[in-house]
């Protein structure tokens, strides 16, 4: 029995799937964030997973992070958002927590961290961050802190740059697969 398609006219296509998402942004930006910070999650979960230590460990450059770095580093900017999101719902008068997330790769050995431990971690904090998001009004997203460095934010600004930040990552994620298999290509062709 053959399985059956359906027509092109019924199957989004990339500029649909852009104009539904930036729809959906301008009309529930919460929902959008919602959205977007699920899929990028399970998608950035997808792609770090099931590799051996050495395509783990691998950098381009010196200079720049490998695949178990990243994941860290995910968890690492997971944790930030979760304890900014909580100090918006404590409702103090204290500037948001802040720590600079890009620094600690470089202070920490994350070449030597289990990857699964990593990617259960930041799964874990993803969904905390999740129903935390879920469970929030509009009167809540739209709720201001003060951030040490950038003055006033709103809940919803920290929530949809989170978003924004997986979805760079996922696609550093996949320029440095694409970049190992060319270098892996180039290996074999010596």
């Amino acid at each position: 029995m053959s399985q059956r398609t359906a027509p092109s006219c019924f199957r989004p296509c990339p500029s649909q799937a852009r104009y539904n998402s930036a729809v959906m942004l301008e009309r529930d930006p919460q929902a959008w964030v919602l959205k977007a910070l699920r899929e990028a999650g399970g998608s950035l979960l997808a792609e770090l997973a099931s590799f051996d230590e050495d395509i783990l460990r691998w950098r381009p450059a010196e200079d720049e992070w490998s695949l178990k770095e990243i994941a860290a580093h995910l968890r690492d900017a997971e944790e930030l958002a979760i304890a900014q999101l909580n100090a918006f719902a404590s409702g103090g008068s204290r500037p948001l927590p802040v720590w600079d997330v890009d620094l600690l790769p470089l202070e920490r050995d994350y070449q030597d961290e289990e990857i699964d431990r990593l990617l259960a971690s930041f799964r874990d904090l993803r969904r905390e961050t999740t129903y935390l998001l879920w469970g929030l009004t509009d009167a809540d997203w739209g709720s201001s802190a003060q951030h040490p460095y950038r003055g006033e934010v709103t809940l919803g600004e920290i929530a949809h740059e989170l978003a924004h930040h997986d979805l760079e990552h996922l696609w550093q994620v996949q320029r440095l697969k694409e970049r190992l298999q060319e270098a892996v290509a180039a290996h074999e062709g010596d």
